[in-house]
């Protein structure tokens, strides 16, 4: 299918030139005379891509980029500029556009653009970075954007409040989905930097012989394209935060580079001849073990050790199960609110379901499990039949059993009725699969022998002779 580009000139001729050009190379492109029209546009219809003039009357630049940020999140935005207005476009870069192109056009400069950012958007449609507009109901606890009551998610806030304010590298360490992005906002907002650039570069998005450009900008003429200089990320986020996600995914000659800017606090451009001094706070985050990627020569040792100063670990979803009602009642408060509807709640079968769920893709996957029941369902109450494909894990035998109907109980006790279900279920699981071995059985459900006992003796279940 073609990648979907919005083009959004006040001139006509400028129109007519990128949409031929854009056409020509394989696009489907739609046009806007003006912000207004592009927003109309963009509430009616799916694009990949926006670009976009600064100066048009009326809706300008900057305005349709806050729309998009805040409508559209995820959708990448080019803003188009004149030579004398670099700064313009500089200062929409720092507010969350993706790349700026000059008039006069240069080809191989759009080219490269466009096909820069459709990969980041294709790749964020893969690996969805968590939403920076979340924001939580009141009746859903937690902090900093990020929902969840669990000791997990609490040591994760103490030490958000811990290192937040400190220029300290921080490496965010979880598996996709566990909002690593939201606790890298959090902690430059509880920052004194929080009035200045967050910006943040997806490493497993970007081309190989792009990332040295990207991150640290290029001079006129530094490579075919280069007809103007232009500002890397490092140099954009100066004075600000700056989040390497999925670091772990930097090529080797890339990390001696990033190695040396984080040692020095200094940047040169691509074709450049002297360095410039940045006072960037570094965030990486990263879904992969970087101790075994050293350990097997894909990931510098040195580099390891700079960026994991602080660790802050995002646990995953099936974790902490006990946070699962409260971001249900979030994502369903948000899509309410998006999709028109008036959803207001799950039902106890289809909270069941959802509380059994292994969540592979975490905190993401439940909010796409969710908006589709939103979506789909022309019921007040979401049932299990909202959640297909969720099946939930068997509760043993016949009358196995014991929990008390949950029809009508509150959100905390609700809580407590499924996650004593699910304790008990995966506690009859894994007792089956090691023939009633309970030492076998607390190392495959990673607790001590002697919580298991306490929970199977909780659970009247009866332990065999070993």
């Amino acid at each position: 299918m073609r990648s979907r580009i919005l083009v959004v000139d006040d001139e006509p001729s400028i129109r007519k030139v990128l949409q031929a050009h854009l056409a020509r190379d394989g696009y489907s492109v739609e046009s806007a005379a003006d912000g207004a029209e592009a927003i109309g546009r963009l509430s009616g219809e799916p694009f990949d891509l926006v670009i976009t003039d600064l100066k048009m009357p009326g809706v300008g630049g900057l305005e349709l980029l806050a729309h998009v940020r805040q409508n559209h999140p995820g959708l990448p935005l080019i803003v188009i500029t004149a030579h004398g207005t670099v700064d313009s476009a500089v200062e929409a870069l720092k507010l969350g556009a993706f790349d700026y192109i000059t008039k006069p056009f240069d080809l191989a400069e759009l080219r490269t653009a466009v096909d820069k950012a459709l990969r980041v958007e294709r790749a964020s449609r893969r690996s969805v970075q968590e939403d920076p507009t979340w924001r939580a109901p009141l009746s859903s606890p937690g902090r900093f954007d990020l929902i969840g009551v669990t000791t997990s998610m609490q040591r994760v806030y103490a030490l958000v409040d811990k290192v937040a304010d400190s220029p300290t590298t921080v490496l965010l360490v979880g598996e996709s989905g566990t909002g690593k992005e939201l606790a890298a906002r959090a902690l430059h907002a509880q920052s004194g930097r929080k009035d200045k650039p967050f910006v943040s570069v997806n490493c497993g998005a970007i081309p190989e012989n792009l990332f040295e450009s990207e991150l640290f900008g290029y001079e006129r003429g530094a490579f075919t394209g280069a007809v103007t200089s232009k500002p890397g990320r490092f140099e954009l986020a100066d004075g600000g935060t700056l989040l390497l996600d999925e670091v772990g995914e930097l090529p080797r000659d890339m990390q001696v580079k990033l190695l040396r800017a984080l040692q020095e606090r200094k940047v040169e451009r691509v074709g450049g001849v002297r360095p410039t001094a940045v006072d960037v706070r570094v965030i990486a985050a990263t879904n992969v073990d970087l101790a075994a990627a050293v350990a097997a020569g894909r990931f510098r040792e040195d580099l390891y050790y700079r960026l994991n100063v602080i660790q802050i670990r995002l646990p995953p979803l099936r974790d902490r199960r006990e946070d699962i009602p409260l971001l249900v009642e979030h994502f369903l408060a948000r899509f309410n609110e998006r999709l028109g509807k008036h959803v207001v709640g799950v039902d106890a079968g289809g909270m069941a379901a959802l509380m059994a769920w292994g969540w592979p893709g975490n905190i993401r996957e439940l909010e796409n499990v969710v908006e589709r029941g939103v979506l789909l369902s022309d019921a007040d109450v979401l049932g299990v039949d909202a959640f297909p494909g969720l099946e939930p894990i068997p509760e043993g035998p016949a009358g196995a059993d014991q929990g008390p109907d949950a029809d009508g109980l509150g959100l905390k006790e609700l809580v407590r009725v499924h996650t004593a279900k699910l304790e008990r279920a995966l506690i009859l699981r894994s007792l089956e699969a090691e023939g009633g071995n309970v030492t076998r059985a607390a190392r495959r459900l990673e607790i001590s022998r002697k919580s298991l006992q306490l929970k199977m003796k909780e659970y009247g279940l009866r332990e065999e002779p070993e």
